[in-house]
């Protein structure tokens, strides 16, 4: 009997439910029939939770995995927390809407971002993480092979499409015209999460044509919430902490790169 309780449950995918030994506790607590059901199917359906979080997170490609509520708000007091706590009820996933974080290098834009689409991972939705070097490189590679166009399907898949750091890196016109191709496939289909160090004003240097840069705008702006943090970089305060960090050195570099 035991034996064929094994086969159903494995038949069944209740994984959980072979490795623990509810019918024990059950026997031993008297509960109905009714009961050890219900206890059993809510323990499997966790499970089952559990698992499928734990997969998507893996599949995310996050460079790391960050939580909003690790994020120093204290520190950064130009994040709105107001609008980043009602983008945590994930009711922009679920009318396919758009977060852009704007700001210098170092803000926190990454983990907020990163937050976000872990946050949703858990509520049940998907998401893919990756740079926009690494989106560049990747259209350029799939150009080349002449799969383009299928590796573009793939990323209207994940229920938010995160791509960080636009911004860092000019694209030439065939790159900003795929780039321009993803954005509109998931148009009020699908999510973006995107991370910029460039203003809007700037994305036509970005994208190499105005045009372009305007017709991307015009799409991911629709629908979406901008969220601009003018703070200081967490990465400069960590290096004051502990004693590495040289003043002159970095007004020099902002000089320069403002010059």
């Amino acid at each position: 009997m035991q034996y064929y309780g094994f086969l159903l449950c494995n038949f069944l995918h209740f994984y959980f439910t072979i490795n623990n030994h509810h019918a024990e506790e059950a026997s031993k607590d008297s509960i109905s029939y009714l009961e050890f059901l219900d206890k059993l199917l809510w323990a499997e359906i966790d499970a089952k939770r559990e698992r499928t979080t734990t997969t998507n997170l893996k599949l995310a490609k996050f460079p790391y995995i960050k939580a909003i509520d690790s994020f120093d708000f204290d520190f950064q007091p130009s994040a709105n927390q107001r609008k980043i706590n009602e983008l945590k009820t994930l009711a922009f996933v679920e009318r396919s809407e758009n977060v852009v974080f704007l700001g210098p290098p170092g803000v926190g834009k990454t983990h907020l971002a990163v937050g976000l689409a872990v946050c949703a991972i858990k509520s049940g939705y998907t998401a893919y993480f990756l740079s926009a070097h690494e989106l560049i490189s990747m259209i350029q590679e799939n150009i080349v092979s002449g799969r383009i166009h299928r590796k573009l399907k793939t990323l209207n898949k994940p229920n938010i499409l995160i791509i960080d750091e636009v911004g860092y890196a000019a694209m030439d016109d065939e790159v900003a015209h795929y780039f321009f191709q993803i954005v509109s496939n998931r148009y009020e289909k699908g999510s973006i999460i995107l991370t910029s160090n460039k203003s809007y004003g700037s994305w036509g240097d970005v994208f190499g044509n105005n045009v372009v840069a305007t017709a991307i705008l015009d799409r991911l702006l629709h629908h979406s919430t901008t969220i601009n943090i003018k703070g200081d970089s967490y990465r400069i305060r960590e290096k004051k902490k502990a004693g590495f960090y040289d003043v002159s050195l970095y007004e020099n570099e902002s000089n320069d790169s403002n010059g």
